[in-house]
């Protein structure tokens, strides 16, 4: 998802901070060694100050938005719901993270005044800062506050201190005056469980599981007995590869009731049938290089272990028109996306729409509500996680999509726009959200040269660049042989038009 944020309001910053903004910007390097590190160290002690600044900011504007929401009606328990994902938006991050930062700044402003007055004279920076709220996050408000009196992050306490340092004093002292919270704590950690999955370079990928120490290390035991096992036996790979390979067939296995999986692969004509290095992208992962793609959408994927061969992948392949990047769409009358809709959506958007969430799309919402006559079609629809999802449905909140073009054969020299959104908040900011560009198409819209194309969806689309790459290899000539082992890559799908 790319995101531009702006505002509605040409002073919505405040004249203070910009004057302060246009400081910083005029600021010119010291001529010595010794004047360069006291700016990039004043800089540093104005990076705390402004973080303190915009906690207690944060908390006035939750007071604020709570005794607006009162005088709406708005029940007690509803009340500030929305204020986190508009902190969000303004510091560009994520709705969760906004979520974090909120319960930091409560706790900073009204819990800790010691550890926020470290903050804002430079002593502390906003992830110490953190790290000090973090491990005091089980202990109730006057045991909370009788922590920040005694480690005093402000009388220079930790001058000189690093980030574990920090850690293990506030631990220490949160245990001598509540240990029995800090055992519960460990306790209830047990319901944070999960397994999440980041990409890696070199189109590899980091699966990652928070477990309890127990089931963990019980885990890993079994993996690593597997692999010595199959090493005695002169198993030819690594141990870290056999427990790798272990992981993925004990995972995937039909004896765990899994007896397919479907990867959707979105990659342009040209990378398919032309051999060009315009790159593929993997939903779930990110992009891929143009051969690998190529790879995967001839062979799909192959377990090494032939026990395993009963697991069957699909490999769904699905090509963006030129410059573009337009992919086949479709509509619905029912009130919910059909699967091949979601599954359309889902390709698009990538991830959440909503500015600066990158977490997995959950729910596929209409833009426009389909209790108002908004339709479900592919334009009406976006990809959002649950949280987003249900933050846009409170009052004030408002979403609104700019309809693309018609589809051409040949696109305008501009390219069609990628399907944009706009999100509108109570205080009346806007933040414009657009879809991320499919392979073969730029961030920014562009001239490019382009050869006439087949309109997708037709039902001669997949001949037609068939024949097209078999030219370009023949040559100019028509019935000139061609080169022994020229389309043996094309895949078998393609070989059948």
């Amino acid at each position: 998802m790319v995101a531009v944020a702006g505002s509605v309001r040409p002073a919505a910053h405040g004249a203070g901070v910009q004057d302060l903004v246009a400081g910083v910007r005029s600021l010119r390097p010291a001529a010595t060694g010794a004047g360069l590190i006291d700016q990039i160290r004043g800089l540093e002690d104005l990076k705390s100050t402004a973080a303190a600044a915009q906690a207690r900011l944060s908390i006035a504007f939750d007071h604020l938005e709570r005794q607006r929401q009162a005088g709406a009606g708005v029940p007690a328990a509803e009340q500030g719901q929305g204020v986190a994902a508009q902190i969000a938006l303004a510091r560009r991050e994520s709705p969760n993270r906004g979520s974090r930062y909120l319960g930091l700044a409560r706790a900073l402003v009204t819990e800790m005044p010691h550890t926020l007055t470290a903050l804002d004279t430079g002593q502390l920076s906003e992830w110490r800062a953190t790290l000090i709220a973090k491990e005091t996050a089980c202990l109730t408000t006057h045991d909370r506050a009788a922590v920040d009196e005694e480690l005093a992050p402000d009388t220079g306490t930790f001058h000189g201190a690093g980030n574990r340092t920090i850690t293990t004093a506030t631990k220490a002292a949160a245990y001598r005056l509540d240990p029995l919270s800090v055992t519960q704590r460990a306790t209830r950690a047990a319901n944070g469980r999960r397994v999440s999955l980041r990409p890696a370079p070199d189109t590899m990928t980091l699966l990652t599981a928070l477990l309890p120490v127990a089931e963990g290390v019980a885990t890993y035991t079994a993996l690593t007995r597997e692999a010595d096992t199959l090493k005695s036996t002169g198993d030819p790979r690594t141990r870290a590869q056999i427990m790798a390979d272990t992981l993925v067939e004990r995972i995937t296995g039909t004896p765990g009731g899994i007896t397919g999986i479907t990867i959707n692969l979105v990659m342009t004509d040209r990378t398919l049938l032309q051999a060009d290095s315009e790159p593929a992208r993997l939903p779930g992962y990110g992009t891929i290089p143009a051969g690998w793609a190529r790879h995967l959408a001839r062979h799909g994927t192959k377990t090494r272990n032939p026990d395993a061969a009963k697991l069957k992948t699909w490999v769904r392949r699905l090509y963006t028109a030129p410059s573009t990047g337009d992919l086949i769409a479709m509509d619905s009358t029912a009130r919910l996306f059909p699967p091949a809709l979601r599954r359309l959506i889902e390709v698009r958007d990538d991830t959440c729409r909503t500015p600066y969430c990158d977490a997995p799309i959950r729910h596929h919402d209409h833009i426009l509500p389909w209790h108002n006559g908004g339709p479900t079609t592919i334009e009406n629809g976006a990809g959002l996680c649950e949280a987003c999802n249900h933050t846009k449905e409170q009052p004030g909140w408002n979403t609104t999509a700019t309809p693309p073009k018609p589809s051409t054969p040949i696109p305008p020299p501009q390219g069609r726009p990628r399907h944009h959104t706009q999100l509108t908040t109570p205080t009346g900011h806007t933040y414009h959200s657009t879809a991320p560009p499919p392979p073969g198409t730029s961030l920014t819209p562009g001239p490019r040269t382009i050869e006439a194309m087949p309109r997708a969806g037709t039902p001669s689309l997949l001949r037609q660049l068939k024949r097209r790459r078999l030219q370009r290899i023949r040559g100019t000539k028509p019935g000139t042989p061609l080169p022994q082992g020229a389309a043996s890559w094309i895949p078998r799908d393609l070989a059948k038009c």
